[in-house]
């Protein structure tokens, strides 16, 4: 009994004895540096800051990196100051050996241990790491010295710091436990075809869309693909062409000429319209993504352009998996309309009408939460026949290939060949802007107000006349009647192997 507050008193001296040290030593070139990196990082401004810088400059996986950051952060400062703090009280260290220079402008008034700022540095770069560990790397000096700041301008001793660390660290180990990176889940993989390996990019015409996610890639797209794959061909949209599927037409015809690989860079939408020209020329597609969410490549395991390119080069290719809509009535197109990830009627429709609208004045994400607001205001339920029966319902969704739930939100398809349907109804009714709102707020599988299948056909009739649909991005209006179904791994795809 006696060795456990022996114990402590040796690391309790240990303690003081290296704060001392750190205090008395003489840190020029850290002097003008920490102290302002320390009150940078009060209430977590300073990893917010580059949160936002890797939202916007980032790409997908910056963006998935920010939030988990972020994410991570919010549950180490929680636990930090609302149980550890509040159980071990310990005061803060005696700063009179510390140089007036060092010291904080202001004094924080809570208990030392753990350390909040450590908690929260450790916690965010962690979380980064575990989305993108170039990322996390170029964040540890930053991390690192945002904690050992603590110690050095006198308001920690080393042992708040490394405790706070590894609280920290914990936290985004936890939020990966509910919400797994894609490392975690697995992408696709089967079935597997043989496709040309094209080492230098020779017999790939792949075509860039650069309004696709414009603003958010460091590097140009098309710079990477040639510096990457230097004897491919690469056509920019609008240059001497009049439309985008006409540029895709030509590149598909081309390539199924050369007998090679047809490649899209883009995002969801401009991948959809190169959908239809692919299957036409029976070519192999190599999807790259260059646009805001670029969820069909992310699906595949493709992350970045250098991830289809290298795919490209050794070969590796799966088969996926067409959803059709075929139109019905009066003045429906002859044509079927294609989707490789989503297919919606209803409220979605229109705030993707909003945001669309709205995000070149204001951006995406405000677009977005005022396009919500807005349908959650004033939007009716829709009605309709789905498979013969009557509904009123505010959405019908329809995947394809099934969406599938890890933790607390759902991820992606692990699948991208399964041959189904994932049928979503959210049904109206009494309470309805409730329920719309339990809806948006990602609520269904807690209430009853949605129906669920996995089928391979459905037919929606009697629509009204105004009914637009949406499809991977695009909004269109809709045809009296349609009939959804699949056309198995109709589509040959480039992704990286992954045993």
């Amino acid at each position: 009994m006696r060795e456990a507050p022996k114990a402590r008193s040796v690391l309790s001296r240990l303690d003081r004895a290296v704060f001392a040290q750190v205090a008395q030593r003489t840190w020029p070139a850290a002097e003008p540096v920490l102290p302002r990196l320390s009150t940078s990082a009060n209430r977590g401004v300073l990893w917010f800051g580059i949160a936002a810088g890797m939202w916007a400059l980032g790409g997908a996986r910056g963006r998935r990196a920010a939030v988990r950051g972020v994410a991570s952060l919010a549950l180490a400062s929680l636990t930090v100051n609302t149980l550890a703090k509040g159980a071990v009280r310990r005061k803060r260290p005696v700063i009179d050996r510390v140089p007036l220079a060092r010291r904080l402008p202001r004094q924080p008034l809570t208990t030392s241990f753990p350390s909040g700022h450590s908690a929260s540095a450790a916690a965010f770069m962690t979380g980064v790491a575990l989305e993108s560990r170039g990322m996390g790397a170029a964040l540890v000096p930053v991390a690192a010295s945002v904690a050992f700041s603590r110690v050095y301008t006198g308001v920690h001793y080393p042992s708040d710091v490394l405790v706070g660390m590894a609280l920290g660290a914990g936290a985004a180990f936890a939020v990966r436990g509910l919400v797994p990176t894609r490392d975690l889940v697995p992408v696709p993989a089967r079935p597997r075809v043989e496709v040309p390996a094209l080492p230098d990019g020779d017999g790939l015409v792949v075509v860039v869309n650069p309004s696709s996610g414009a603003g958010t890639h460091l590097i140009d797209p098309a710079t990477q693909i040639t510096t990457l794959l230097p004897k491919a061909e690469v056509f920019l949209c609008g240059q001497g062409v009049d439309s985008l599927p006409d540029l895709l037409e030509t590149a598909a015809a081309e390539a199924a000429r050369r007998g090679g690989v047809f490649g899209v860079c883009g995002g969801d939408g401009t991948v959809n319209a190169a959908v239809a020209p692919a299957l036409r020329h029976r070519v192999p597609l190599l999807v790259l993504p260059g646009g805001t969410f670029n969820h069909f490549a992310a699906d595949l395991g493709v992350d970045s352009v250098a991830d289809g390119c290298h795919a490209l080069a050794e070969g590796h290719a799966v088969r996926a998996d067409v959803g059709r809509v075929r139109l019905h009535g009066r003045g429906a197109a002859p044509e079927p309309v294609y989707f490789v990830n989503t297919f919606s009627l209803g409220v979605y429709p229109e705030l993707v009408r909003l945001r669309e609208r709205w995000s070149p004045r204001i951006g995406g994400p405000a677009a977005t939460l005022l396009g919500a607001a807005r349908v959650l205001r004033t939007a009716t339920p829709l009605r309709a026949e789905v498979n013969g029966k009557p509904r009123s319902m505010w959405f019908l969704f329809a995947g394809n290939g099934v969406y599938r739930s890890v933790g607390l939100a759902p991820l992606r398809r692990h699948d991208v060949a399964d041959g189904l349907l994932d049928v979503r109804i959210a049904r109206a009714g009494r309470l309805a802007r409730p329920r719309l709102l339990a809806t948006a707020a990602g609520g269904l599988a807690r209430t009853r107000l949605y129906a669920a299948a996995r089928t391979t056909a459905l037919r929606v009739t009697n629509l009204p006349a105004d009914t637009h649909m949406a499809y991977d991005g695009e909004v269109v209006p809709a045809a009296p009647g349609l009939t959804l179904d699949k056309l198995p791994e109709a589509l040959t795809v480039y992704r990286p192997l992954t045993e």
